[in-house]
């Protein structure tokens, strides 16, 4: 027994080494296809706004090596600004989002009451707020709020859409077995709704990176990535905004990544699967 177990979690464990060597190989080669994509209409547009990668590679360099000489920031200062705001508006978003959609998913009332507001609100491009939050709070919220708006919609649709596909007979047998209001949302309602949250996460993660560097555009507050490109690109410096283009992409990988780790990490702590 004890040697069929040796021999499955050996057999497991190359096919995950298999599974990740196969993506890293996959991956390397769709951005390396993407690059040289890029290089070949460089080429051929011959523009200087659509720099060569080897131009871009020499900014991004010296941008790390020298810093911002506009801004008088380094490139990991224009990122941990843009993330310090990202980070704060996600977090608004999700304290409002997830409560809320968890309430408006349970009581039908409460669903038909708001659904003709958020129906109303959510087709409104984030964006679209941010010379109004300019007007009404200051520079440093305006991107903030633009983020949480950005976010809490499908953050909040995709909860409320989460506790509509319970199975109802899952509350029922909770309500049978004993278990109070509090025991029934802790113990099935939330387990059963985060996965649909996590997806919520997730799709908010890539439209809060838009409207951050939209709002830093708009805004054109003293640092961030959007700050910088803004500036950079307004001088004819398209090497430099490319090098803002990519760690956005960078960043947003890396957030989406993370949120994709913790929902497989919560998935199996709570034994989904």
């Amino acid at each position: 027994m004890a040697s069929e177990n040796s021999k499955q979690f050996r057999y497991d464990g190359d096919n995950r080494i298999h599974r990740f060597l196969r993506t890293a190989l996959i991956s390397v080669v769709s951005i390396s296809m993407l690059v040289m994509v890029w290089w070949v209409v460089s080429v051929a547009v011959g523009s200087p706004a659509i720099p060569a990668p080897p131009a871009v590679w020499e900014a991004f360099i010296n941008l790390m090596n020298h810093g911002d000489r506009i801004l008088g920031y380094t490139m990991m200062d224009h990122a941990s600004i843009s993330l310090r705001r990202f980070l704060f508006g996600f977090a608004i978003a999700f304290a409002v989002a997830v409560p809320l959609g968890l309430l408006i998913g349970y009581s039908k009332i409460l669903d038909e009451f708001t659904k003709p507001v958020l129906e109303l609100l959510r087709p409104i491009a984030p964006i679209a707020w941010a010379p109004i939050l300019l007007f009404i709070t200051n520079p440093t919220w305006a991107p903030i709020l633009v983020v949480f708006v950005g976010i809490v919609f499908p953050l909040l649709t995709n909860t409320i859409f989460g506790v509509k596909k319970i199975d109802r007979n899952l509350i029922d047998a909770a309500r049978t077995l004993g278990a109070n209001k509090m025991q029934t949302f802790y113990k099935v309602m939330f387990p059963c709704t985060v996965p649909y949250i996590m997806s919520g996460i997730k799709i908010g993660l890539g439209i809060g990176w838009m409207c951050i560097i939209a709002a830093e555009l708009y805004t054109q507050l003293d640092g961030g990535i959007g700050t910088f490109i803004l500036m950079h690109t307004d001088m004819g410096n398209w090497a430099n905004g490319f090098v803002g283009i990519i760690f956005i992409s960078i960043m947003g990988l890396l957030t989406v990544g993370l949120a994709e780790y913790a929902h497989r990490a919560m998935v199996k702590r709570m034994g989904m699967e």
